[in-house]
């Protein structure tokens, strides 16, 4: 009976029908040389029987590989090359696959339609893996790539319990080494703007902030909170709300130096001074960060580093010439002070 009335086969359904576990079909599917004959044979016929992405089958069955990576980045142009981050993890990210001979494929997934029409690329076989940047917590893709028997790395995490292999950096850390550096400048009443709260490194940030805060023996209150979006234009919203709500605040923690140049320049429309007045804090120390007036003090995260460390591992787990890295890498990340706090 064929697999195809039940919708869609799974990766599942040809490890069942191949009488082989679901690690050995994925290594079948992209050409693993651990394979012996007679199993490749056997889940040949399983894919053919159901059906499953016949195109990758066979060319994966065949040998060979296109030699493209694919990054997904779920967000639009405007944000791609207004943010520093973007362009950095790219950089490490293309100089890792450069070394190793391979094709860097960017693709921007701004919706559910998009979503499906990349997930039917990624099972005709046009890639080897692929690597994800600025996941949600709803996102489905990273489950959806790895059902279709490829490798995947994301950047960043979608929870805590996150079981799809990620490189990140230290976003608790952050919060709670600009805190920390806040008051100890003297500074009691810390207000923090936040990145979108569907996201994880968002939510490790504003955890940071909060913990920072109990550990320097102030209450929390959230009246000092104010979500963001990651762009300049959410910092400025954000910074409006705070000064409404908190006139009195003596410092602001942005969970990124976009943001913070939005809260600096709604700052400057109050008359607030920075430092003097409110001392000011973001994430990332981009080239933004030393520019702005006064330049910004900032949470350094490797960005580079985390592109290279994500190409590397993806590019180990298609070879699989080696003994597999463990699936999460953490990053440390460091305060570099500026006049502006």
């Amino acid at each position: 009976m064929s697999g195809r009335s039940g919708g869609r086969p799974t990766l599942e359904q040809v490890a069942s029908r191949a009488g082989v576990g679901r690690g050995t079909v994925s290594r079948v599917i992209n050409g693993s040389p651990r394979v012996s004959e007679r199993t490749r044979a056997a889940v040949a016929r399983a894919v053919a029987e159901l059906g499953y992405v016949p195109n990758q089958a066979a060319r994966a069955l065949a040998g060979s590989r296109t030699g493209a990576i694919a990054l997904i980045i779920p967000e639009a142009e405007a944000r791609l090359f207004a943010e520093p981050y973007f362009l950095d993890l790219m950089r490490g990210v293309g100089a890792e696959l450069a070394e190793a001979d391979r094709q860097l494929l960017l693709t921007l997934v701004r919706g559910e339609r998009e979503r499906q029409r990349f997930e039917q690329y990624l099972a005709a076989g046009r890639v080897d893996g692929v690597l994800l940047a600025s996941v949600h917590a709803d996102d489905p893709l990273p489950d959806r790539v790895r059902e279709l028997g490829l490798p995947v790395v994301m950047n960043g995490r979608r929870t805590e319990a996150e079981l799809v292999p990620y490189v990140d950096s230290d976003n608790i850390g952050a919060g709670r080494a600009a805190v920390a550096h806040l008051v100890g400048r003297g500074r009691r009443r810390v207000a923090t703007v936040t990145g979108p709260l569907d996201m994880y490194v968002a939510r490790a940030r504003l955890g940071g902030y909060r913990a920072g805060l109990t550990e320097a023996g102030l209450p929390p209150d959230e009246t000092l909170v104010a979500a963001g979006d990651f762009t300049e234009e959410g910092g400025r919203r954000a910074m409006r709300r705070l000064l409404d709500r908190r006139p009195d605040l003596d410092a602001v923690f942005a969970a990124s130096d976009v943001m913070a140049a939005g809260a600096r320049g709604v700052l400057r429309e109050a008359g607030r001074r920075v430092p003097q007045d409110v001392a000011l804090v973001g994430v990332d120390d981009s080239p933004a960060a030393r520019l702005m007036d006064p330049p910004l003090t900032s949470v350094r995260q490797p960005i580079e580093e985390m592109g290279r460390t994500m190409a590397r591992m993806l590019l180990r787990a298609i070879a699989e010439t080696e003994p597999e890295e463990p699936g999460r890498h953490v990053l440390p990340t460091q305060l570099i002070v500026r006049e502006s706090g």
